[in-house]
C-alpha cells in the first residue's frame, strides 16, 4: 500500500493564530479568558470571547463542545496528544505522531469554525484570513505531509473567492463548508460563484459536520442531543439538496466530499431522492451516480463498509481519524483498526486509506 492519507484531522485554534489578525481588526481578535471550575461548566472552564459572545458553550440549549481553547482544565489533562500537536505550533512533533500512527499525510480541518462564529461579515473576513494564513504557514513546514482546507468568509462572496485564490497559492487542497451556512442550504444559488471558482482552481468542496445554522442549533440541548441534531445530520441534508436539485451537473469538474458524518445514511438519502424525482428504476442511484457527480463520502472504521460500497462503489469512500479531537468520532488507531477488520481486501484498503483521498484532494501521491 502507498502511504496512508488521513482525510479528516483537526487543529485546535490558538492565540498564536489570532496574532495574525490584521492591524485594523486586531482589537476585535478572539481573546481567551477562564473561570472557576465550580460552575455548571466544570473543567470546561476556558473560552474565546468573540464579538461579545463566548465560544465554546459546553452546556445547555444551543451548546457545543470544542477542543479549543486548549488551556482549559478539561483539555490540559489530556494525555493522548500534546497541546503543541493539537495547535500545530510544533510541526515536527505532529509529524512524529503521524509516523507512530502509520500516517503518511494529513488533511487538516478547523475546530472553532465548526460553529457559526459571527454575523458580522467584516469580522468573519478577518478571522478567516488569520486562520488561512496560519494554516498555510504551518503546513508549509511539513515537507508536503500536511494539507489544509480554506475556510471562506461566506457572508461575503467576493472575499470568499479571494481566500480561495490565496489558499490555492499557499497549498490549500479543499474548501470548507458546513452542511448549512447561516440561513442557507448549500443548493442556494448564492454559493454558486464559490463553487465555480473552486472548480476552476481544482479545489473540492469539503462539507464537514458543523453547527452552521444557529437557529437550528439553538433548538437542541447538547446534553440530550450531543452534536447529532445540530451538526452531524447537516452533511446528509446537503447531499440530498445538492443531488436532488442536480447542482453537480452545473459544475461537472467539481468534487464534493461529505466528511465526518459517517456513510451509512447514503442508502436512506438516495431512496429519498429517488422518490422525490418519481423514479422507478434504482440503477441511476448506485456507484455510477457518485462517479458522474464526483461525490465522495467519509465512513468510520466500525461501519459496514462492504454494504456501503454496494451503494457508492469502492472508489468514492474516504476515511479520517479525526486526529486532534477527543470524542466518539476519533479513531486514533485508524490504520490498525482498518487492517484488523478482516472483511476488506488489500485492494479495498488501498483505495479507502490512500487512493481515494489522493484523488479527492488531488494530492498526486
Amino acid at each position: 500500500m502507498k502511504g496512508v492519507i488521513d482525510a479528516d484531522t483537526h487543529i485546535a485554534e490558538s492565540a498564536a493564530m489570532w496574532e495574525l489578525v490584521e492591524k485594523e481588526m486586531y482589537p476585535r481578535r478572539p481573546v481567551y479568558f477562564n473561570i472557576t471550575t465550580d460552575t455548571l461548566y466544570g473543567p470546561r472552564n476556558g473560552f474565546w470571547l468573540i464579538d461579545g459572545n463566548v465560544f465554546p458553550k459546553p452546556n445547555g440549549k444551543g451548546g457545543f463542545r470544542l477542543i479549543t481553547p486548549s488551556n482549559t482544565e478539561w483539555e490540559s489533562k489530556r494525555t493522548d496528544l500534546q497541546i503543541a500537536c493539537r495547535e500545530m505550533t510544533d510541526i515536527p512533533a505532529r509529524l512524529a505522531d503521524m509516523d507512530k500512527l502509520g500516517i503518511a499525510q494529513q488533511v487538516v480541518f478547523p475546530t472553532l469554525f465548526l460553529v457559526y462564529v459571527t454575523e458580522d461579515p467584516e469580522l468573519e473576513v478577518a478571522l478567516c484570513r488569520a486562520y488561512n494564513r496560519f494554516l498555510g504557514q504551518q503546513c508549509a513546514q511539513s515537507g508536503g505531509r500536511m494539507h489544509w482546507v480554506v475556510v471562506p468568509p461566506l457572508q461575503c462572496i467576493q472575499e470568499s473567492i479571494a481566500e480561495l485564490r490565496r489558499g490555492k497559492e499557499n497549498g490549500a487542497v479543499g474548501v470548507f463548508f458546513r452542511g448549512m451556512e447561516g440561513n442557507r442550504t448549500l443548493d442556494d444559488p448564492y454559493f454558486f460563484p464559490v463553487y465555480k471558482e473552486a472548480e476552476a482552481l481544482g479545489l473540492p468542496i469539503c462539507i464537514h459536520t458543523g453547527a452552521g445554522c444557529p437557529s437550528w442549533a439553538d433548538i437542541h440541548y447538547i446534553e440530550r442531543s450531543a452534536s447529532f441534531a445540530q451538526s452531524r445530520v447537516l452533511p446528509p441534508i446537503a447531499f440530498r439538496n445538492l443531488v436532488a436539485n442536480r447542482i453537480p451537473e452545473q459544475f461537472p469538474r467539481l468534487r464534493w466530499g461529505f466528511i465526518e458524518a459517517t456513510a451509512s445514511w447514503v442508502p436512506y438519502v438516495l431512496h429519498s431522492i429517488k422518490r422525490f424525482r418519481g423514479d422507478k428504476d434504482w440503477s441511476p442511484y448506485g456507484p455510477e451516480l457518485f462517479e458522474r457527480y464526483n461525490l465522495f463520502v467519509a465512513c468510520e472504521a466500525d461501519e459496514d463498509i462492504p454494504y456501503i460500497a454496494r451503494w457508492m462503489g469502492e472508489d468514492h469512500i474516504l476515511i479520517g481519524s479525526d486526529y486532534g479531537h477527543n470524542d466518539p468520532s476519533e479513531e486514533s488507531q485508524l490504520v490498525a483498526t482498518m487492517r484488523d477488520r478482516g472483511d476488506l481486501s488489500a485492494a479495498q484498503l488501498e483505495k479507502i486509506l490512500s487512493a481515494n483521498a489522493a484523488r479527492f484532494y488531488d494530492l498526486g501521491r
